[in-house]
C-alpha cells in the first residue's frame, strides 16, 4: 500500500506526513512536482528517496484531497 511509505510522527517535522520516516515532507515534493520538475528532478535532489516514494506523495495527497472542501473561487476581501 503507498500510504505505508508515508508516516506523521508529532516529533518529526511537527507532525507534517513525511517519506518513510526521514525529515522529506510530502508537500515538499508535492511542491517540487507542482513547480514543474520531473520525478527524476525530485530523486536527484532527494537520492536517498526513489520513484515509489514520489508516486506514495502523489497517492496520499489525491487522498487528502479527497478529504477537505475546497473553494471555487477566492475569498472577497472585507
Amino acid at each position: 500500500m503507498p500510504h505505508e511509505r508515508i508516516t506523521v510522527d508529532p516529533g518529526r517535522m511537527g507532525g507534517v506526513p513525511c517519506i518513510r520516516d526521514t525529515r522529506v515532507t510530502a508537500t515538499a515534493v508535492l511542491g517540487q512536482l507542482a513547480a514543474g520538475r520531473s520525478v527524476a528532478e525530485v530523486l536527484a535532489d532527494y537520492p536517498y528517496l526513489d520513484r515509489d516514494d514520489v508516486l506514495a506523495v502523489e497517492g496520499f495527497a489525491a487522498v487528502a484531497m479527497q478529504e477537505r472542501e475546497l473553494p471555487l473561487s477566492p475569498p472577497t476581501a472585507a
